[in-house]
């Protein structure tokens, strides 16, 4: 592979990487596979997310549009050999760099990624734990899952368009599913509904939060106020909302 090209302080944050796999998992949903030639040293909890560099952020370009270089995707797994990571990719309705990259990756293509480390992760002391998210939200939610122990008292809603985005999540632990069927993502009454309808024990617990901007905001303050959760006990990862690109 060739040698990064940027250097200097954030030269031990970047990797050089290239695409072995790419294949759809769902209807809205890429599997991109990616190899490196060195163990990936950085610090990593299931949820974390890295930035693919998409154009060059210390370029005249880069510094001038910043917001078009770089866009993060979740590591759905890690190879024990740290030598390869999968990400799974959401696809919608649109023309962003993220967007075209995500459709268009293929096996041989060189990628070089950022390593930001992220604090949406599961909480270790937690009684139990709760999980709320629509389609963008499953990619994090399935290694924050899989990372639970068997005896893990988890409960929780995933939300998509129809049964065909449900991205299946890793075992022991399963997710009540709500489906929208063409009602709106943003500011979803359908997924806030289905929480709502979930039978909690308490407000001990710890909760993630993922998706559309609103949503999470709706959620987070049902929680808060409905069923006085503390705010500190409550995860939120905006991935998305209308007319905003690069929120995460």
């Amino acid at each position: 592979m060739a040698r990064n090209p940027l250097a200097g302080a954030f030269a031990k944050y970047v990797m050089e990487a290239r695409v072995t796999d790419a294949e759809p998992v769902t209807a809205s949903m890429r599997r991109i596979r990616l190899a490196t030639d060195a163990p990936i040293a950085f610090p990593y909890r299931p949820g974390q997310h890295i930035r693919v560099q998409l154009n060059d952020p210390l370029s005249l370009h880069g510094i001038m549009r910043p917001a078009d270089t770089l866009r993060t995707y979740t590591i759905w797994d890690l190879a024990p050999d740290r030598r390869a990571l999968e990400l799974r990719a959401h696809l919608y309705d649109g023309d962003g760099i993220g967007l075209r990259w995500a459709r268009e990756a293929a096996p041989g293509d060189a990628v070089t990624f950022w390593w930001p480390q992220g604090d949406f992760f599961t909480s270790d002391d937690a009684p139990f734990h709760l999980f709320a998210g629509d389609e963008t939200a499953a990619a994090a939610f399935g290694p924050m899952l899989r990372a639970l122990g068997r005896d893990a008292r988890v409960l929780g809603v995933l939300e998509s368009e129809s049964a065909e985005h449900d991205l299946p999540m890793p075992g022991p632990h399963e997710l009540r599913r709500a489906h929208r069927h063409g009602a709106p993502a943003a500011s979803s009454k359908t997924l806030l509904s289905a929480v709502a309808g979930l039978e909690l024990p308490g407000n001990g617990g710890a909760a993630y939060v993922a998706g559309e901007a609103r949503t999470c905001r709706l959620i987070r303050d049902f929680l808060v106020r409905e069923r006085n959760w503390p705010r500190k006990s409550i995860k939120v990862k905006p991935f998305w909302t209308p007319g905003k690109r690069g929120l995460h």
